[in-house]
């Protein structure tokens, strides 16, 4: 990817972030960038395309402050998950505009396949981090709720809902728990 394609979905999570994917104008996103309403078509064709590949940018963002470097498995399975819900700019911005893209695709058939896939793939390394520490657990249904856990508690965070400290909170226990059952 271009730094300018780069740039032009970076304005687009702070778009979505601050405005829904509803109120996204293209107009809107073009002075956010800095460039012309022309050069967004001429790089994602159509909004469609803006939003799948602004869905996939903000996945390879997530999974920049994601990575987990821990001693052990268990440590690795919780800074995957407790690194989605960090009070910093970038997570906060990466979350919402996450969070308005899952809601737009409750009425967007065209993101529901790529929001399907990006979530299917995140499930997959949180079972196979699951794996790590219990080889023979039902892994894949652990990570999937793990993952929507870690969805809903982002959600009431950056909604005012709850703190942070009690979001990790709750996912350290939530995470405890379905060890417990793996093991």
């Amino acid at each position: 990817m271009s730094e300018r394609q780069k740039s032009i979905l970076d304005a687009a999570v702070r778009v979505i972030a601050r405005t829904g994917v509803r109120g996204l104008r293209v107009e809107q996103l073009a002075a956010e960038a800095g460039i012309s309403t022309a050069l967004i078509y001429y790089h994602f064709g159509d909004r469609a395309g803006l939003l799948r590949r602004t869905l996939e940018h903000i996945n390879d963002r997530a999974a920049d402050y994601t990575r987990a470097a821990a001693a052990d498995p268990r440590a690795e399975l919780e800074l995957l998950l407790l690194q989605e819900m960090q009070d910093t700019e970038a997570v906060r911005t990466n979350s919402t505009a996450w969070g308005e893209l899952r809601a737009t695709a409750v009425f967007s058939d065209e993101l529901r396949e790529p929001l399907a896939e990006s979530t299917g793939v995140w499930v997959a390394e949180i079972a196979d981090a699951i794996r790590r520490i219990h080889p023979d657990a039902p892994a894949d249904d652990a990570a999937e709720r793990l993952t929507a856990l870690v969805e809903g508690l982002s959600e009431r965070w950056l909604s005012g809902s709850i703190t942070l400290d009690r979001a990790r909170d709750l996912l350290r226990g939530a995470i405890a728990l379905e060890l417990s059952v793996a093991g």
